[in-house]
This record gives structure tokens, sequence and C-alpha cells, in this order.
């Protein structure tokens, strides 16, 4: 007996009703997810199920709660997901990226780095940054052009990235200068594969990696003030911790900031200039943009 299918279920609905239609959609499926789609307005609802569900009930059930709730009935999409061989669509979704001076490639890279480029060997993992994203490419641009005027070998100490997700960007700065990074996310899974790729580009030496709560991990006070801070995140935890980068970054020194989409530049400058950082440079990469500030 061959095994079950399996197909998804989504819908886009407001914000403050996606609880609702999860639990609407959910009796139907073994998995349920939300994701925002626009910040404050529109979200996802997603759900796997294995087998062909029941689609007379679930328009039902979606059309009765829209109802009550005194929403226009939303889109309901539901079909088969295609069976994929994961490793090589992985494989085929990640080929090697330039990003100025930065090659970054996965290990099933068979060709060489190329000539005078700085290789970055990060396989898709469990944690995020594996340089197609447009903040992560934003972010080595950054360094890309910090590098051609920034010289860290001046006993400045460490170099800081906080929220280091998969350690790309520490493995950028650590190769590109030769100084440690103290490298800090509040998700160990992303803290383990940062130590693994620095084990296997070479860089365990100059990359500490460490779990915890942002500036407050113990690690980061220890070893500032930094000359150069990389902080791949979102707007709001960019904004909100924005007094404690002026407090960890040292005078003359530069912040990459990044995971903001455009129409967040404004609020994510105006937190940094309030602590008396100015903006040196953006870089748009599509609906992101990178933005370097200097104290």
């Amino acid at each position: 007996m061959p095994a079950p299918t399996l197909w998804r279920i989504a819908l886009a609905v407001p914000e403050i009703h996606a609880p609702a239609f999860a639990e609407a959609v959910g009796d139907h499926a073994d998995a349920v997810s939300t994701f925002e789609l626009e910040e404050n307005v529109t979200w996802l609802v997603e759900a796997t199920v294995y087998g062909e569900p029941d689609r007379p009930r679930l328009i039902a059930r979606v059309a009765v709660l829209a109802e009550a709730l005194g929403l226009p009935e939303p889109k309901l999409e539901i079909g088969e997901v295609p069976a994929i061989d994961w490793v090589s669509h992985s494989y085929r979704g990640f080929p090697p990226i330039r990003a100025g001076r930065y090659f970054v490639h996965g290990s099933h890279h068979e060709g060489g780095v190329p000539p005078g480029a700085i290789g970055l060997q990060v396989d898709a993992a469990t944690a995020f940054g594996t340089g197609e994203h447009g903040s992560t490419k934003g972010c080595l641009l950054a360094l890309d052009r910090l590098a051609r005027r920034l010289d860290l070998g001046r006993g400045f100490g460490a170099a800081l990235d906080m929220g280091c997700g998969s350690g790309i960007l520490a493995l950028a700065v650590a190769k590109t200068w030769r100084v440690p990074v103290v490298a800090v996310d509040i998700d160990p899974e992303a803290v383990r594969v940062t130590r693994e790729n620095a084990r296997i580009n070479r860089m365990h030496g100059l990359i500490r990696a460490e779990g915890g709560d942002g500036y407050d991990t113990p690690v980061v006070g220890r070893h500032g003030p930094y000359r150069l801070i990389t902080a791949n995140i979102l707007a709001r935890p960019l904004a909100r911790m924005a007094p404690r980068l002026k407090h960890e970054l040292a005078p003359g020194g530069y912040a990459v900031l990044a995971g903001l989409l455009a129409r967040q530049e404004l609020h994510v400058i105006q937190a940094h200039r309030t602590q008396g950082l100015r903006l040196v440079a953006r870089i748009p990469m599509g609906e992101w943009t990178t933005l370097v500030m200097r104290r």
C-alpha cells in the first residue's frame, strides 16, 4: 500500500483573527502554523495533512467562521504537495553566491574558490544565514565595503556578531580581518551551527559562539568595546537594542544592521541616531535594506 501523500491548506487572514482560523483548519490537519505576511496586518495560516482533506467540510468551516467574525470569506488553497528529494533540492536551491569579495558555498560545491575571493563554506542547516537572503547578502556587501577603509588589527580587540544564526557574518569578519569574533544567539541550535561552521572553515580559533539574551550575555561585556558589530536580526529588536549597541560600540566603530524591510529603515535609523550614531551607508537588496552606522 503506497504511503499517503502530503497536502497543504493555506489562507491569508487579518493578524487578530489568525489564531481562530488556525484552530479551524488545524482540526483537519497534522500540523498548523502561522506566519506574518504584512506587519501588523495580514498573516498566513498554513496547515499540512497526510491524505486528502475533507474539502467541502473545510470550506464550510472557514466560511462560517468568516461570517461570524464579520469578514469577507478568505480564499482557501488546498493542494497536494509534490514529493521532493529534499537533500538534492536543498543543494540545487543553494548555488554558490558571490557578494563582493565573499564566495559563499556549500560542501556540495565541486569547484574551487575564485582567485582573490574569500571562501565561506556554509551548508544549509537549521540556523538562518546561507547568503542567498537579501539581508545576509547585504551584510556581506557592507563588510566588503568596510574592509576597504577599516583596520581592526590595531588593538581593538574582538568584533561582535549579534544574532549570529549560521555564523556566516562572524566567518566573514574573522577571515577578512583575522580578529577574534564573539558570536551570540538566543537559539542554542544557532550556536551549535556557528561552532560547526567555524570548525569547517578553520576559524574556530577566532570565533567564540555563545548562547544568551542579546547584550546581556556575559561574554559580550567581557570582550568589548567593539570596533565592529554586525546584527542581522529584525527591525524592532534592532531599534530596542540601540542603547546597548552604543554602549558596546567603541568610539569611531561601525555597526552593520540588517533584517529590516525598506519601509522600516527610518525607524531603525532614528533609534540609533538618538544614541549618537550616524548613517554612513545603506544597501538595498530587493525589499530588504542593510544599514551601516558609525559612532
